[in-house]
């Protein structure tokens, strides 16, 4: 996936659950889904979710390295 092609703010703001579908090319549910469950590191702004555009590239990165080494 080229993060040239991806339509998320790239201001580097903090990213909502939306943005973070849209760069993962998922659904807004499997966002919540995978950070509840603690896999993808986000900040917990009172019921928001929040996520540091960095970390998520990385999340991307090493799921992407795990899947390729299962193979």
């Amino acid at each position: 996936m080229s993060e040239a092609t991806v339509d998320v703010p790239m201001d580097e703001g903090l990213w909502d659950a939306k943005d973070v579908a849209r760069y993962v090319k998922g659904s807004v549910s499997w966002v919540y889904k995978v950070a509840e469950a603690g896999l993808l590191p986000c900040l917990r702004i009172g019921s928001m979710l929040r996520f540091e555009p960095e970390v998520v590239r990385a999340f991307v990165r090493s799921t992407r390295a795990g899947s390729a080494k299962a193979r």
